[in-house]
């Protein structure tokens, strides 16, 4: 089976198992011993992607011809709340990317401060649980750099992306999107905190000021607004517990392709 194939396939898996936890989200979490056998299948996945392809395999890069024409807004197209209206107005001058948790050097950087760090341009598809997909170019701090900057302790497992949107207040009542990656993923030479978009200021619908590419999952990983990383050791503190917004209304953690 070609890269391509082989990466098509993934994707019709992923979107299969998708609508299934949309469909039977409710359900599913009211049965202990569904729910068991879904993580678990979702860890042989990750397991088996990841034997496979190898934890640094590069999702495949494209040409400055194939860029798509159109790339649609996923998700929130802008956060609510006066204090992001704020930031967009002053051009987010005053914005800041803390980064902490279990780090022996915290950061907060500016968005000038990341712009001035060696950054990487990848051309990489888009590919959405709800079926779409786009091909766009992206430019960004490599993630791993940052993170090796912090002096990750030892107990250190996830990068946490807090993010400005908030959605449905359910849960704790919070609503705050947030999302995770473990940290194999953090430093996947293609997974960038993204700053441009087809060589423009990425845009307030695409994300702006940074959003996180992490090319070989899915679309909903790709979270936008990021104001905080925080490096944790489990999910067990964060809201539902299950390491992101949608993944504690039934999505899957991990979507890979």
């Amino acid at each position: 089976m070609t890269d391509l194939k082989r990466r098509r396939f993934l994707i019709s898996s992923a979107l299969g198992v998708s609508a299934l936890a949309l469909s039977g989200c409710d359900r599913l979490e009211q049965s202990p011993e569904v729910g068991g056998v879904i993580r678990s299948a979702e860890k042989l996945t990750m397991s088996a992607q990841r034997l496979l392809l190898g934890r640094d395999a590069l999702a495949r890069e494209f040409a400055e011809t194939d860029i798509s024409p159109a790339f649609r807004v996923n998700g929130t197209s802008a956060p609510d709340g006066e204090a992001y209206a704020q930031l967009v107005e002053g051009n987010f001058a005053n914005w800041r990317l803390k980064i902490d948790g279990l780090v022996d050097r915290p950061l907060e950087l500016s968005l000038a401060d990341l712009k001035k760090l060696p950054a990487r341009t990848q051309i990489t598809r888009h590919d959405c649980v709800e079926g779409w997909s786009a091909i766009a170019k992206w430019t960004g701090v490599p993630l791993g750099s940052l993170l090796a900057a912090t002096g990750l302790k030892p107990s250190a497992r996830f990068a946490v992306f807090h993010c400005a949107d908030e959605l449905e207040k359910t849960l704790d009542g919070s609503g705050r999107y947030y999302e995770s990656i473990d940290l194999i993923d953090a430093f996947h030479p293609q997974t960038i905190l993204a700053y441009r978009m087809n060589d423009q200021e990425l845009s307030v619908g695409h994300g702006a000021p940074l959003r996180l590419r992490v090319e070989r999952q899915l679309g909903y990983k790709q979270t936008k607004y990021i104001m905080h990383i925080e490096i944790v050791d489990s999910f067990a503190a964060l809201w539902g517990g299950s390491g992101g917004f949608w993944e504690d209304r039934g999505y899957e953690w991990y979507a890979g392709i």
